[in-house]
């Protein structure tokens, strides 16, 4: 891969804080005066991704081309509250969008679910442990996560966090990573663009 990492680290893989995501992305669609149409990407305070872009295309936007390979897995963690009809509905969706879904059952919209957050920060250092991996994108911007950044450069991984610049990037998190990406263009055009519904 490029984007300053080392070519010959081929072997990657994608964790993506759903909730995180989905909260943040809101919030920069409302700023930034993009319409977030339910379908497909979008499950309003459930999950959210870029139209018609796979996860190489966002990684990419705005960077140089090159030879990619696809990553060896990528997970997208969330939570849903309803019945077992709606956490089925949800993995679906996201098993459309080419992901390994892990969705929990939360009580209410207001509340949290619990098992996200250790859900992903488990299968990331599990991974990287088992040496499944040699470069996570992590796509959050939760400042709890750079533990998780650090311990995996600690055994000779490439950390890198893809996250809003402009919405709940914690600069902790930031810092920690060895490469920060911004998504902010990638998601502005990939929803200015998307095809009507």
């Amino acid at each position: 891969m490029r984007l300053g990492i080392d070519s010959s680290l081929t072997r990657w893989m994608c964790f993506v804080d759903g909730e995180n995501l989905t909260i943040r992305g809101q919030a920069f669609a409302a700023t930034n005066g993009l319409e977030l149409v339910e379908g497909a990407n979008f499950h309003r305070d459930t999950f959210l991704w870029f139209p018609r872009l796979s996860m190489i295309d966002v990684i990419l936007t705005g960077r140089e081309s090159g030879s990619y390979s696809t990553p060896i897995r990528q997970y997208y963690y969330t939570s849903q509250t309803g019945d077992e009809k709606a956490i089925t509905d949800t993995r679906e969706a996201l098993r459309l969008l080419e992901f390994e879904p892990k969705v929990f059952k939360k009580p209410s919209k207001a509340a949290k679910a619990k098992g996200v957050d250790l859900a992903l920060a488990t299968d990331f250092l599990g991974h990287a442990f088992r040496g499944n991996y040699d470069v996570a994108f992590l796509f959050a911007g939760d400042g709890d996560y750079a533990p998780l950044l650090e311990e995996i450069k600690r055994i000779g991984k490439v950390a890198c966090v893809c996250f809003f610049s402009s919405e709940g990037l914690n600069s902790e998190l930031r810092l920690a990573a060895d490469h920060f990406l911004p998504i902010d263009m990638a998601f502005v055009e990939a929803w200015k663009q998307r095809a009507p519904t």
